[in-house]
């Protein structure tokens, strides 16, 4: 059965991020040969349209509107539905980011529809989509289908493998044009705590470190490791409750979910809360002094020593490496 899906791009500093390409991906396999339609909201935004269509997009939708520079659930759930309305698609998907989590409710009570949210994967079997979503803090999954109405669901990053890019694509771009009124959030200023460089929620690799790091000063040994690899720095609650480092490097089940491919804790002891926002890593690694860390049940590799001699040996060993590649 051929459907239209719509797909939500998200655009940070003036660039697409990955969990857009994913999502179209989702959004191929869910319209099972029909139509993909990709929206991108913002200021000045048209000018990534393209890389969507080269990403697997058949057609982008516009809407353009300086109230749309950053997010706001008027502001965006105004224009979201505005294409809903001009589209009528059958599908739609979010990536489950802070964006996806905070605008998916909304649109989903204003459409009077159900949401599948935080899925890790979709397949087609039978005419149903069959989405899987982790439950009880991961420890379980469950399979859900869309019985009636429009299909909607959020994706959860790094688990849908995105589409290929081919730049020989083309798609038909246009724009819709939305009166974005009545605005009860207007954002005024955006200030980043968080240090610059690779986006947690989609690092391939993430480097974390909890009490065992025992000062601010206790993540440099972690920060080189990860520029040695391209990674991103998370945090368990234990480091970010002691001052060690920013609350949103938290990684947990009251903070983010990753699912990097390699997955490197250390000083984590691995509470049940942490391994909620960790456990789905495609390999984790632990290093830590206690041999009885519960983070050594969910590790594929560990390591029992004192971070601060295991770290720098690693980071130079990697340096080697990619020397020698």
């Amino acid at each position: 059965m051929a459907r239209k899906v719509l797909v939500l791009s998200e655009v940070r500093d003036q660039e697409l991020r990955n969990v857009s390409f994913e999502a179209i991906a989702a959004g191929k396999t869910i319209s099972e040969g029909g139509e993909v339609v990709a929206v991108l909201l913002g200021e000045n935004v048209s000018s990534l349209s393209s890389e969507l269509i080269q990403r697997g997009a058949d057609r982008v939708v516009t809407v353009e509107d300086k109230k749309l520079n950053s997010y706001t659930p008027d502001g965006y759930s105004q224009a979201v539905l505005a294409v809903i309305k001009s589209e009528n698609p059958e599908g739609i998907i979010f990536g489950h980011t802070a964006l996806g989590k905070d605008l998916s409710p909304k649109i989903a009570a204003k459409l009077t529809s159900g949401l599948i949210s935080d899925a890790t994967a979709i397949e087609v079997s039978g005419g149903n989509v069959i989405f899987t979503r982790p439950i009880y803090s991961g420890k379980a999954f469950e399979k859900k289908i869309v019985t009636a109405g429009i299909i909607f669901a959020t994706i959860r990053p790094n688990n849908i493998t995105p589409l290929q890019k081919d730049e020989t694509r083309s798609g038909d771009i246009s724009s819709l044009s939305v009166e974005i009124k009545d605005l009860r959030t207007i954002v005024k200023e955006v200030v980043r705590k968080a240090s610059q460089g690779v986006d947690l929620s989609e690092a391939k690799v993430v480097i974390a470190g909890g009490r065992g790091v025992k000062s601010e000063e206790g993540f440099e040994p972690l920060k080189q490791l990860a520029n040695v690899l391209g990674g991103a720095i998370g945090a368990s609650r234990g480091a970010c409750d002691a001052g060690y480092c920013e609350y949103s490097l938290q990684i947990g089940q009251t903070g983010k979910v990753v699912t990097p491919d390699l997955y490197i804790a250390c000083g984590i002891s691995g509470a049940i809360q942490h391994l909620a926002g960790m456990s789905n890593s495609k390999v984790i690694v632990a290093i830590n002094k206690d041999p009885e860390a519960s983070i050594f049940s969910v590790a594929d590799y560990g390591i029992v020593g004192d971070l601060f001699e295991v770290v720098p040996l690693l980071t130079n060993e990697f340096k080697k490496l990619k020397i020698n590649a």
